[in-house]
């Protein structure tokens, strides 16, 4: 059984960081050959992809949405098995519940933008996190 779960949201003013953590177990063979992602969904708004993190012949493959590109970085711990998400210049507009995913099928991370992340098999039940002006 795989199991996904978040730490680390909660509230901050603008300019802050925080950094998430997702721990994953019993993805087959391990998080070193899978797709992970993180999503994020503000109320009364779609689920989107924030970043995406995979790891290829030994080398990290990563990708980023536009709105935070150059502010978060995913981050990967194939021994650990974690996933990380630290999220640095903090923006009102990144309020929202974040979810961590993982697939098993990697090639699910190879993509062109974020939006073509799709199907991803396991979710986390998501940390919150609030940016207050």
């Amino acid at each position: 059984q795989v199991r996904v779960m978040e730490s680390g949201g909660g509230s901050v003013q603008a300019g802050g960081s925080l950094r998430l953590s997702c721990a994953v177990s019993g993805l087959n063979p391990n998080i070193a050959h899978a797709c992970l992602v993180w999503f994020r969904q503000a109320p009364g708004k779609e689920r989107e992809g924030v970043a995406t993190s995979a790891t290829v012949a030994g080398l990290p493959v990563k990708h980023y949405a536009d709105s935070v590109k150059g502010r978060f970085i995913i981050s990967q711990d194939n021994d650990k098995n974690t996933l990380d998400l630290q999220m640095n210049s903090l923006k009102p507009e990144d309020t929202g519940m974040y979810y961590c995913a993982a697939d098993s099928v990697q090639r699910k991370c190879f993509i062109t933008t974020m939006r073509d992340v799709d199907n991803i098999a396991h979710y986390g039940r998501g940390t919150q996190v609030v940016v207050s002006p």
